[in-house]
C-alpha cells in the first residue's frame, strides 16, 4: 500500500513539472520591450531676437518731388539686450534718421527712412540694409515703394543726336509731353536757343498729350552742340518746361589712345605701345611718313583693314628721359582733307626723388676734458698676512750608556 501511495506521489509530480515547462515560453518567443524614448529637451538659443511689424512700406500714388518718411517699428523677442549696428540705404536718394540703437527684451524700437521722390517717376523700390547682433538675423532688409507721378510728365528728358562721321541724315527725334492733371494744359510755340535745331509742337489730344519734334537742319560746325528748348505752360506746379538737346558729330579719323604715358624715367627696360587709328569717313584712308622724335624710338605701321584700320607698334628704348618743355609725340601723315597730320602726344611723369636716408652721427665735443685737482683718497693698507707659527724643538740630550 505504501508503495502505491509513493508511486501515486512521483507521477503527480512528474505530471505537474511537464505542464510547468510546457507553459513556459521558449526565449525566442519573447518579445522585446522597446526602450521609453526621453522626453525632448529645449533646443531654444539664448540671446537678441528682431521682428518687424512690416518690412515693406508701399506709399502708393506720390508726386514727383516730394519728400516721404516711414517708420519700420520693430521688437525685440530675445532676452538680451539687441543693437542695431547700421542702417544702409541702397541710394543717396533714401537717408535714415535716428534710430534705438541698444533696445531690450520685449520693448520696441524705431527706424525712420526717407526717400526724396525728385527725378523719379513710375513704379520705383528702394532699399535699406540694417545690421543688427540679432541671433541668425544679423541683415534685414528693408523696402520703401511707391508709385510716383509728374503733373506733366516729359519722356525723353533730353534729347541726343549722335551723327556719324561725313553724313548729314537732318533727323528727327521725338519728345511725348503728358498732362496729368485734371485741367487742360495750355502750352506756348517752344523756343530753341540754336538756330541748327528746329522744334515744332504738336497736339495730340487736346490739353492732355503734345508732341515736339526737334530736328537738325543743318550740319555742325564743330564736332558737338548743344541747345536749349523753353516753353511756357499753363500748370502753376510747372509754369516752363525746359528740355536740353546735345549733338556729337563723329570724327572721321580717331587715334586710340589719344595719349601715351610713359613710366617715369630714365627708362629701365624698353616699352612697348600701341595705337588703333581707324576710319569712318567715306573715303579710303592712307598714312604716310610715321614718325616720332624720341632720340632711339622706332614706329612700325600695319593696315589690319584696308583703308579703315591701322595698327602703330611704339617702342621706346631704355634709358629714356623726357625733359619738363620736351614735347614728344607720334606723327603720322595721312591724305584726309581735314586729318592731314595725325599726331598723338608722349608724356612722361617725373621721377619722385627718394629721401635721402641720414645716419646719426656723433655729435664732437670741442671743450677740453675737465682735469681733477683735488687728490683722491688714499686706499688703506692691507693687514699683513699672518706668520707661520713653527713648533718649538726641544733638543734630546744624548744618554750616556751604563
Amino acid at each position: 500500500m505504501k508503495q502505491v501511495i509513493v508511486f501515486l506521489s512521483c507521477l503527480t509530480t512528474l505530471v505537474w513539472l511537464s505542464r510547468s515547462e510546457s507553459a513556459a515560453p521558449s526565449p525566442a518567443e519573447i518579445l522585446p520591450v522597446a526602450p521609453v524614448p526621453p522626453a525632448p529637451t529645449s533646443t531654444i538659443e539664448n540671446g537678441p531676437r528682431i521682428q518687424f511689424a512690416e518690412l515693406v512700406h508701399d506709399f502708393g500714388k506720390i508726386e514727383s518731388g516730394a519728400s516721404v518718411k516711414h517708420e519700420f517699428v520693430f521688437t525685440n523677442t530675445g532676452n538680451a539686450t539687441l543693437e542695431i549696428i547700421s542702417v544702409r540705404p541702397s541710394c543717396g536718394c533714401t537717408t535714415a534718421g535716428t534710430w534705438d540703437t541698444r533696445v531690450e527684451p520685449g520693448q520696441t524700437g524705431r527706424i525712420p527712412l526717407q526717400f526724396n521722390t525728385s527725378g523719379f517717376s513710375g513704379n520705383v523700390t528702394k532699399t535699406a540694409t540694417v545690421t543688427c547682433n540679432a541671433v541668425g538675423q544679423s541683415n534685414i532688409f528693408l523696402q520703401l515703394k511707391a508709385q510716383i507721378w509728374k503733373p506733366i510728365d516729359i519722356s525723353p528728358l533730353s534729347v541726343y543726336f549722335n551723327i556719324p562721321a561725313e553724313t548729314f541724315t537732318n533727323e528727327t527725334k521725338t519728345v511725348r509731353i503728358v498732362n496729368n492733371l485734371e485741367t487742360p494744359l495750355t502750352l506756348s510755340p517752344p523756343e530753341c536757343t540754336n538756330r541748327a535745331f528746329r522744334v515744332e509742337l504738336a497736339t495730340i489730344r487736346e490739353g492732355k498729350e503734345f508732341e515736339l519734334r526737334v530736328t537738325l537742319q543743318e550740319a555742325l560746325a564743330s564736332g558737338f552742340a548743344q541747345a536749349n528748348i523753353s516753353m511756357k505752360s499753363s500748370s502753376t506746379n510747372t509754369p516752363v518746361l525746359s528740355i536740353p538737346i546735345y549733338a556729337y558729330a563723329q570724327p572721321a579719323v580717331v587715334a586710340s589712345p589719344s595719349l601715351i604715358s610713359l613710366p617715369p624715367g630714365p627708362l629701365a627696360a624698353p616699352v612697348n605701345r600701341s595705337i588703333t587709328i581707324r576710319n569712318t569717313g567715306t573715303n579710303s584712308l592712307v598714312l604716310s611718313d610715321p614718325s616720332i622724335n624720341i632720340p632711339g624710338a622706332t614706329l612700325s605701321v600695319r593696315e589690319i583693314q584696308t583703308g579703315r584700320v591701322f595698327s602703330v607698334t611704339v617702342t621706346i628704348p631704355a634709358g629714356v628721359q623726357l625733359q619738363a618743355n620736351q614735347q614728344a609725340q607720334v606723327s603720322l601723315k595721312s591724305n584726309h582733307p581735314k586729318f592731314p597730320l595725325i599726331k598723338v602726344p608722349v608724356t612722361q611723369p617725373a621721377r619722385v626723388p627718394t629721401a635721402a636716408t641720414t645716419v646719426p652721427t656723433r655729435p664732437v665735443t670741442t671743450t677740453k676734458p675737465t682735469v681733477r685737482t683735488t687728490p683722491l683718497p688714499a686706499l688703506p693698507k692691507p693687514p699683513a698676512p699672518p706668520q707661520p707659527t713653527l713648533p718649538q724643538l726641544v733638543p734630546v740630550q744624548p744618554q750616556r750608556p751604563d
